[in-house]
C-alpha cells in the first residue's frame, strides 16, 4: 500500500533526526546524481536568499512571470497550512499522487537516515520541476545561502538577497558581516545578483566585500534602482535602464511591501529570458497572493471568537525586522484611526521574543501568550509572558488556546479594535488551519 506524504516526510524527519542539516553533504548531492542530476538542468534558476522579504519578493516575480503568460517553478518555505504549498509546478500547487509518489523514489535511493526533512523537501522540488516544462525556477533559499540545500543549484541565472537582519544566530553568527557572508554564498561569479536596500551599513558594505571576492555584479536597491511613491496609492520604479510609473501599490499590505515589489522589479526587468512590459507589471501588484503575512482574516472559526467592530489580523514575522515592519504599519493604523491593538503571540525558542516586541511596545494595549501546538522547540507561554512584561506590558496573560486567547480578549473590549496573531508562521499556520478547517490551502 502506497504511504501518502504526510507519513513519508515524517519519516525523513524521524530517522534523521533534524528538520535542516547544512552543508550540501554527499548523502543529499548523491541522491540527485542518481536521478540525474536535475539542479542542473532547471529552466533558468533564480535563487532567492534574505531574512525577511524572500517569500513575498518570489510572489512578486511568480506574478509578474505569470503576467506575461509565462510559467514558474517555485520553492519556498515554510508552508502555513499544508506541505505541498512549497513545491509549486508551472503555476499549481504540487498535487498529493506527485509528492507522495517523488518522495517514495527519494527514499527508496537515499541511505536510511540520510536525507534531513529539509534535503528530502528540496530534492522532490528538484527533480518535480525537471520533470515539468516551465519558463523560470524560483527557489527561496530555507537557511543562511553557502549551504542551503538550494545551493546545489551550480549555475542559476541571477540570484537575489532581501533585506538582512539577526535570525538564526546558531547557524549563520552573531554579526552583520557573518551573516552577510553565509547569505552571500548563492552568488555566483559574473551572474547578476540583485540586492534590496539594506537596514545598516554594515550589512550593505559586507554583502559588497562578498561579491567583489566572488566577482559578481551587485544591483543595489538605492544605486542601481529605486522606488518612490506616488501619492497614497501609487509607486514607480526607476533605474538606469528602466522606468515604470503610475503602479498600483501591492495587494500585500505595508511599505515594506514597495522595496520587495521593487526588487523583484528590478530582478524581472534585468534578469528573465523574457520582456515584461509595464501593463504585466503593474497586473502584478494588483494580483500578487502571498499568505500570512499582515493578512486580515474576514470569516472563520477564530473570527468569530471576536465581536462584529472587531478586526483579527495574521503575521508570521519573528525577529526585529519583521517587529520594525508591523510596527510601520500600527503606525499608519494609530494615524489612520486609532483603534487599540491586541496580541496573541507565539515563538519558536530559537528566536529572541523581546527583539521582537520591542518596536511593537508602544502599540500594544493587551497580550496573551500562548505555547505552540505540537512544536517542542517553542517557547512556553509562561516564558513568553515573562519576557512581556519584563518589557513593560503590564496586561498579560498565559492563554491556553487561540479560541480561548480571542474571546478573552474580545470580552474586555467596548469599542471596535484590532487583535494580532503573531510571533511564528507555526502560530499563524495553526490559526489558519483553526479558523477554516475544511478549507485546504490553495
Amino acid at each position: 500500500m502506497a504511504l501518502d506524504s504526510a507519513t513519508l516526510l515524517e519519516r525523513f524527519r524521524t530517522t534523521h533526526g533534524k528538520d535542516i542539516d547544512l552543508g550540501l553533504r554527499a548523502p543529499y548531492s548523491d541522491v540527485l546524481a542518481a536521478f540525474g542530476s536535475p539542479e542542473k538542468s532547471l529552466p533558468h534558476p533564480i535563487l532567492i536568499a534574505g531574512t525577511n522579504g524572500k517569500g513575498s519578493t518570489c510572489a512578486f516575480l511568480r506574478a509578474m512571470i505569470e503576467g506575461a503568460g509565462r510559467s514558474a517553478h517555485v520553492y519556498t518555505s515554510p508552508h502555513l497550512v499544508r506541505f505541498h504549498e512549497r513545491i509549486r509546478i508551472a503555476g499549481a500547487l504540487i498535487g498529493e499522487e506527485e509528492l507522495s509518489s517523488v518522495l517514495a523514489e527519494i527514499e527508496d535511493k537515499a541511505e536510511k537516515g540520510g536525507l534531513s526533512l529539509f534535503e528530502a523537501a528540496t530534492a522532490a522540488a528538484l527533480i518535480s520541476f525537471s520533470r515539468h516544462k516551465a519558463d523560470v525556477s524560483l527557489l527561496e533559499v530555507g537557511l543562511g545561502g553557502r549551504l542551503d540545500a538550494t545551493n546545489i543549484v551550480p549555475t542559476p541565472k541571477a540570484s537575489v538577497i532581501t533585506r538582512l537582519s539577526f535570525d538564526h544566530r546558531e547557524y549563520l553568527g552573531n554579526t552583520m558581516a557573518e551573516i552577510a557572508r553565509e547569505k552571500a554564498g548563492i552568488m555566483r561569479p559574473h551572474t547578476p545578483c540583485f540586492v534590496a536596500t539594506q537596514p545598516s551599513a554594515e550589512a550593505q558594505q559586507a554583502l559588497e566585500a562578498q561579491a567583489a571576492q566572488r566577482q559578481t555584479p551587485l544591483m543595489l536597491g538605492g544605486r542601481d534602482w529605486r522606488v518612490e511613491k506616488e501619492g497614497a496609492r501609487h509607486f514607480c520604479f526607476i533605474s538606469e535602464t528602466r522606468c515604470v510609473r503610475h503602479l498600483p501599490r501591492p495587494a500585500l499590505l505595508g511599505d515594506h511591501q514597495l522595496e520587495n515589489a521593487g526588487l523583484a522589479i528590478a530582478c524581472t526587468v534585468q534578469a528573465l529570458p523574457f520582456v515584461v512590459d509595464d501593463d504585466a507589471i503593474r497586473q502584478a501588484m494588483l494580483d500578487v497572493e502571498w499568505q500570512g503575512r499582515l493578512q486580515r482574516l474576514t470569516e472563520g472559526a477564530l473570527v468569530r471568537c471576536l465581536k462584529g467592530d472587531e478586526e483579527l489580523w495574521l503575521d508570521g514575522g519573528h525577529n526585529d525586522s519583521a517587529g520594525e515592519v508591523l510596527a510601520a504599519q500600527m503606525t499608519t493604523w494609530q494615524r489612520e484611526d486609532g483603534k487599540p491593538i491586541d496580541l496573541v503571540f507565539g515563538m519558536l525558542a530559537t528566536k529572541r521574543p523581546e527583539e521582537f516586541l520591542r518596536p511593537l511596545l508602544p502599540f500594544i494595549r493587551r497580550v496573551r501568550t500562548l505555547t505552540i501546538e505540537g512544536e517542542t522547540e517553542a517557547h512556553s507561554a509562561k516564558t513568553l509572558a515573562s519576557y512581556s512584561k519584563t518589557l513593560g506590558i503590564q496586561e498579560c496573560e498565559e492563554g491556553i488556546s487561540l479560541k480561548e486567547s480571542l474571546a478573552s480578549l474580545s470580552s474586555l473590549n467596548n469599542a471596535p479594535s484590532r487583535t494580532m496573531i503573531c510571533g511564528s508562521f507555526y502560530l499563524v499556520g495553526q490559526a489558519m488551519r483553526e479558523n477554516a478547517p475544511h478549507q485546504q490551502n490553495i
